[in-house]
């Protein structure tokens, strides 16, 4: 269990009160990964949200090029101390939409997802608060895939040349 004054040092947080952070504390718990390690793949059940609290976790979509050529790796972001993701613990489906692999040793304060959402669908206005910082989050990950896509067309127009 995670105390909600650890969680109010936590960015994605910001504005929320005691009161309603303390609803959080029974579903949180805290896991350790080696660097290497998938913590899940895209398309996986999402069974919780992470906040970063150490190391580094590299977001990658895999791009299938043909049957007979390794899948290519192409990292959306990077995820660093503060950070919130698997925001799909929160949204339907309920799929994770990336791979998330740890680059460094990790720490994560993980919220379980089901409990989650029965916190959020109990409470009407913390479920509005949580997800309007869960739209930010997703709107940062949004913005960095169009960074990549950018590069990568401009990439392709220089190489072409």
């Amino acid at each position: 269990m995670v105390s909600a004054k650890l969680l109010k040092q936590y960015a994605f947080f910001k504005g929320f009160t005691e009161a309603e952070l303390k609803k959080f504390e029974e579903l949180t718990s805290e896991q350790s990964f080696k660097a290497g390690y998938q913590i899940w793949k895209k398309g996986d059940q999402s069974k919780s949200l992470c906040l970063l609290d150490e190391g580094k976790v590299v977001m990658v979509r895999e791009s299938y090029l043909g049957a007979h050529r390794p899948p290519m790796q192409v990292t959306v972001d990077i995820i660093t101390k503060g950070d919130v993701m698997g925001w799909s613990a929160v949204v339907e489906p309920y799929l994770y939409t990336l791979g998330a692999r740890c680059i460094d040793d990790t720490k994560v304060i993980t919220f379980d997802a089901e409990k989650l959402r029965e916190i959020l669908n109990a409470d009407k206005a913390l479920g509005f608060k949580f997800m309007h910082a869960i739209a930010k989050v997703i709107a940062a990950r949004l913005t960095h895939t169009e960074i990549i896509l950018v590069g990568e067309r401009g990439l392709s127009v220089l190489t072409e040349l």
